[in-house]
């Protein structure tokens, strides 16, 4: 979605002449049981044109996908399906953090006022980041991204 209604809101250029409030009736159009639903909520800048016209930084897709391909096993042996497919019982069972990594989601829970399913959520991301890192423990790393990934602002 757009970040207002004009689709400029938080440009560099200031192109933006919504008002705070036309902002922030536009983003409450989005309930909250929708949005915890969605497990990566981030909110992309647009990218000079200039920018554009250049080579990407970064690895390359095989890279990428092989690294993924690797994470996706981890889950296949592990549990037997995907993270994103796991119950909350399943959750408890192969998504337990690290001690700092547990007080790091309960600060999040708490500063953000995420619901139950949020943490659910957030739990899943976390354990998904933390086995395309190879990790057999999420580890407050892991956590702080997936955190990260839940950066929308409603108002």
């Amino acid at each position: 979605m757009n970040p207002c209604p004009c689709g400029y809101y938080g440009d560099s250029r200031g192109r933006c002449r919504c008002t705070p409030d036309q902002v922030l009736r536009y983003r409450g159009r989005l309930s909250g049981p929708l949005l915890d639903r969605i497990d990566l909520q981030i909110e992309v800048p647009a990218v000079p044109a200039e920018v554009l016209q250049h080579a990407p930084d970064g690895e390359a897709s095989a890279v990428v996908r092989a690294r993924v391909a690797q994470a996706r096993q981890r889950q296949l042996q592990r549990q037997g399906k995907a993270n994103a497919r796991l119950s909350t019982c399943e959750i408890d069972q192969y998504c337990q953090p690290e001690a700092s990594a547990a007080a790091l989601l309960k600060h999040a829970i708490s500063r953000f006022e995420l619901s139950a399913r949020a943490f659910h959520r957030l739990l899943k991301v976390a354990r998904t980041i933390a086995d395309i890192s190879a990790s057999d423990a999420i580890e407050a790393q892991h956590v702080a991204e997936a955190v990260q990934y839940r950066r929308f602002a409603k108002d």
